[in-house]
């Protein structure tokens, strides 16, 4: 049988019209494992698209010979038989759907408990999976334990938390048995040990005869790992042995200073609120069915405090964030205290949104993208989901200014859905910060951004908290990440409070 799996020979990808990678020459034999290697919007993303076929195929070629001959020898047991069925990819975001097949989720629907049920049950989503399996060593059970899944197995898809659902999109792709896995980003959103536990795992699945190719930082390069490719503006500029590559001479572009006067003058713009009681939560409860979600947390956030609200996968943080920013209903029986107003006094989700801006994993996922990327910005003025009113030019000034800061100016009139998904977060980011909140809630905001772009936010959240009077919320699995302005620290585990 060949050992090609997939070559790619002056090969140049489009999508949409638009040129993503260009004179691609590139082979992957079966037994090796590639890391991708790049800037964000380098290409790593396409090209794992490419390599399943979904983009179309400007100049040059793509084979695939060791698939086509999978294709042949399946051909007899199965109707119909491609070579895109033996790819699985994991990309940034799910496909999930509800029980009819007919409708996407929409971002409040997990804390709904009357709409959730709409929704499978881990369980019942991986039973639907259908392998066409050059292998039997990836089984259902085999993939419930080595993802630690079983604890999760009767819980509704929508009440994932963003680790878990990564966790499951691991477990679909290898119960497929495929011959190669791409995996986009496969460590974001995994907490420490969850982390740990995935080296060990990627080696177990390169000994089961599945190649692997993904795309990481060159910090975060697995064991299993053989072979290295270097991404630069849609082309590989170098491919290399893992044991010969020094990720320390990885050119990543300096960030440049953050223009503070310019910051000074946005920060400016609107005069903050200033309240008593910013967050008082007491002896808090939150209960789907019989599963307890938070178990009597207090929390007292006052106004100019930074705190890091940390915990691994599935722990509560976003439940909690959720009676914050006004999206679970079941803050009305509970005792929370928001900008001074007791909630279920007669303030509206409104009232309470617009003074905080919001981002996370969540909102990233089931954000619309019919806009361009500017409207979505301003949409933040509105705390609307996508811009649906005619725009404002000196919000539209404003929105840009906080653009730059961002270093995005550049595709204020691209298509949101257009631009590379590390783009798409930094919009959401500027979304957030245009109407300058009382309250900023950044759930790990990072996810996706490479290294110049991490730190450049990290330093422009350090200053926004340095010259106002904002309150910050931050959550990330990563310490690095945390901004040094953050003095304070509320710890869940399984729902409990730890520490503060």
């Amino acid at each position: 049988m060949n050992n090609q799996i997939i070559s790619f020979t002056n090969t140049s990808i489009k999508y949409l019209n638009q040129l993503l990678l260009e004179d691609l020459n590139l082979t992957i034999n079966k037994g090796e494992q590639w890391a991708l290697i790049g800037a964000s919007g380098s290409g790593k993303s396409a090209l794992l698209n490419a390599i399943t076929g979904k983009f179309a195929i400007a100049k040059g070629t793509l084979t695939h010979p060791l698939l086509d001959e999978l294709c042949e020898l399946y051909k007899e047991k199965r109707e119909i038989v491609n070579w895109h069925q033996f790819i699985s990819l994991v990309s940034p975001r799910h496909g999930f759907k509800n029980l009819s097949n007919t409708n996407n989720f929409y971002y409040q629907q997990r804390y709904n408990a009357t709409h959730s049920g709409d929704t499978l049950s881990v369980r019942q989503y991986l039973s639907r999976v259908d392998p066409i399996a050059t292998s039997e060593y990836w089984t259902y059970d085999k993939v419930i334990d080595r993802l630690q899944l079983e604890k999760l197995e009767d819980k509704h898809l929508i009440k994932l938390s963003n680790g878990e659902t990564k966790r499951l999109l691991i477990a679909e792709a290898l119960l497929k048995n495929p011959s190669l896995l791409l995996l986009d980003n496969p460590f974001s959103g995994l907490d420490v040990n969850t982390r740990e536990n995935f080296n060990a795992l990627l080696r177990e699945v390169s000994d089961s005869g599945i190649s692997l190719i993904m795309a990481t930082s060159p910090y975060e390069i697995p064991d299993a790992i053989t072979h290295i490719a270097i991404l630069d503006e849609g082309k590989i500029v170098k491919s290399t042995l893992k044991a010969d590559f020094e990720p320390e001479k990885v050119h990543l572009t300096a960030s440049k200073k953050i223009d503070k006067k310019e910051l000074q003058q946005l920060l400016s713009n609107t005069e903050q609120e200033y309240f008593e009681k910013l967050v008082v939560m007491k002896d808090i409860v939150i209960k789907y069915g019989n599963k307890t979600i938070l178990d009597h947390i207090n929390w007292d956030l006052k106004q100019g405090e930074h705190w890091a609200l940390i915990g691994s996968n599935g722990a509560g943080k976003s439940t909690l964030l959720s009676l914050i920013n006004g999206d679970n209903p079941q803050a009305y029986s509970n005792d929370i205290v928001l900008f001074d107003v007791k909630r279920g006094s007669g303030e509206s989700v409104w009232d309470i949104k617009k003074k905080i801006g919001f981002v996370s994993p969540e909102l990233f996922q089931y954000f619309p993208n019919g806009n361009s990327c500017l409207q979505i910005i301003e949409s933040g003025f509105y705390d609307t989901l996508g811009l649906y009113r005619k725009s404002n030019l000196a919000k539209v000034e404003i929105a840009k200014r906080w653009m730059q800061l961002l270093e995005i100016e550049n595709i204020a009139d691209k298509a949101f859905k257009k631009v590379p998904a590390s783009t798409q977060r930094l919009c959401l980011l500027a979304r957030a910060l245009v109407k300058n909140p009382s309250l900023l809630i950044f759930d790990e905001p990072c996810q996706g951004l490479d290294a110049h772009q991490k730190e450049n936010f990290k330093h422009l959240t350090e200053e926004i908290c340095k010259n106002s009077n904002v309150s910050l919320i931050y959550v990330s699995h990563y310490a690095d990440e945390i901004p040094n302005c953050v003095q304070h620290t509320l710890q869940l585990e399984n729902g409990k409070q730890i520490n503060t």
